[in-house]
C-alpha cells in the first residue's frame, strides 16, 4: 500500500501577525522553518516517490525544509494553484481580531469555519473544494493507490477539504476540524482508494 502525507505549511509571517493571508505570497518564519524542520525529522525513514505543492511560496519553502530533512533534496516536485489556500477576498490582509471587533465575532466564525458561506468576494470552503479534489483525485490520489508514497505540502483549507473527502465527513464534522502547521498526517492508501490507516490527527477548531 502507498502512503499519503499530507502537511500543512509551517507558520507564516502573516499566520504570526494573525492577518487571513489566503492566496498573498508571504514566506514562512524563523519558527515556520522549525516547524519545517520538525516534521521532515518525523518523516525519515520514509521513501517518497513523489511530491506536491501549491502555488504559494510558504508551501514551497516547507517542503523543500522537509525533502532536505528527510534525505531527498532532488525530489521533483509539482506546483499548482489547485492546492492553495482558501481565497479570504476582501478580508486577505486583515487582521483577524479587528475583523471581528468590525463585523462581529459570530460573522466570522461563520466565514473561517461554516463549509459554504463565502467572505465577501472571496472562497468557502465548498468552493476550495470544488478546485482541490479533482486534481487531488487525478494527479495525487492515483499514485498512492498505486503504492507509491506522496508528500504534500499545502494549507489549512484545501488540506481540510482532501480531510474531509478521503475520511468521508460531512459539512459538520469539518466544520470542527482544524489542520496544524508541519504535523503530518500519513495515511496509508489501499489499492481500491480507501484508507486502511492513519496516524496524526487535525485537532478541534
Amino acid at each position: 500500500m502507498g502512503k499519503l502525507v499530507l502537511v500543512r505549511h509551517g507558520q507564516s509571517q502573516w499566520n504570526l501577525e494573525n492577518r487571513f493571508t489566503g492566496w498573498v505570497d508571504v514566506s514562512i518564519t524563523a519558527l515556520g522553518a522549525e516547524e519545517a524542520h520538525r516534521a521532515g525529522r518525523e518523516l525519515k525513514g520514509t521513501h517518497f516517490h513523489a511530491a506536491f505543492t501549491s502555488d504559494l511560496k510558504r508551501a514551497q519553502e516547507t517542503l523543500k525544509i522537509l525533502l532536505d530533512e528527510i534525505g531527498q533534496p532532488g525530489l521533483p516536485f509539482a506546483r499548482d494553484k489547485a492546492l492553495n489556500e482558501r481565497h479570504y477576498g476582501d478580508l486577505q490582509g486583515l487582521n483577524k481580531a479587528e475583523t471581528a471587533k468590525k463585523f462581529g465575532e459570530e460573522q466570522v466564525h461563520i466565514w473561517r469555519r461554516s463549509y459554504d458561506v463565502k467572505p465577501p468576494n472571496g472562497e468557502s470552503l465548498k468552493d476550495t473544494a470544488a478546485r482541490t479534489l479533482p486534481y487531488f483525485k487525478e494527479k495525487i490520489l492515483p499514485l498512492a493507490v498505486a503504492g507509491q508514497n506522496v508528500l504534500v505540502s499545502a494549507h489549512g483549507n484545501s488540506l481540510r477539504a482532501i480531510v474531509m473527502d478521503l475520511e468521508k465527513l460531512s459539512p459538520e464534522q469539518i466544520m470542527k476540524v482544524n489542520i496544524e502547521t508541519c504535523r503530518p498526517i500519513t495515511y496509508e492508501i489501499d489499492p481500491q482508494g480507501r484508507v486502511a490507516s492513519k496516524k496524526g490527527s487535525p485537532v478541534a477548531a
